[in-house]
């Protein structure tokens, strides 16, 4: 017999669960009962550990842009400082080019976008603050990384939009539109 899952655990898998359903059906689409069924609980169980759809979603966001920032202090780790701001981009362009290679990150970004743009447009500006929040924290993160470079940063940043935009469009890596992203 397995021991039982603390709630921090459950929650944990819960969050998991719900990026992971998000990304595929995104805010709207999915529903809370596919969320339970991924983690093998019921709804009323889910709504103990979170207190609505909307909690999920920006605590699957948040994980997404976390996991992101993660990674890309990870792969700055080690890096020669002789290799300079350059060395530092490639290691992280590599970084997220691994992460995102199933797609689920890369949809959950987007599916963020989606949601903030329209609870804006629904006149809730505090759901679209959060995921701002985890964004802030993400192009901080680079740019501290970047040596505090502005440009650089924002080289990156839109170059791994770019990066999102051929993923999300299912552009084969060797299609020659790829180039545009490994320059």
């Amino acid at each position: 017999m397995s021991p039982r899952m603390s709630a921090e655990d459950r929650r944990e898998s819960v969050i998991a669960a719900a990026l992971t359903e998000f990304a595929r059906g995104g805010y709207e689409g999915t529903s809370t009962e596919s969320i339970a069924q991924r983690v093998g609980v019921s709804q009323p169980y889910l709504f103990r550990l979170f207190p609505n759809k909307r909690a999920m979603f920006l605590a699957a966001a948040l994980r997404c842009a976390e996991r992101t920032r993660d990674t890309f202090v990870a792969a700055a780790e080690g890096i020669d400082p002789e290799a300079g701001t350059e060395g530092v981009k490639e290691a992280l362009g590599d970084a997220y080019l691994d992460l995102i290679a199933d797609g689920e990150l890369v949809m959950m970004q987007m599916q963020m976008q989606v949601a903030s743009h329209q609870a804006a447009r629904a006149g809730d500006a505090e759901f679209g603050e959060t995921i701002r929040a985890g964004w802030t924290d993400l192009v901080d993160t680079v740019r501290v990384l970047l040596s505090g470079d502005d440009t650089a940063t924002g080289d990156f940043m839109a170059q791994g939009m770019l990066i999102n935009v051929l993923v999300a469009l299912g552009y084969p890596q060797d299609h020659r539109i790829w180039n545009c992203a490994r320059s």
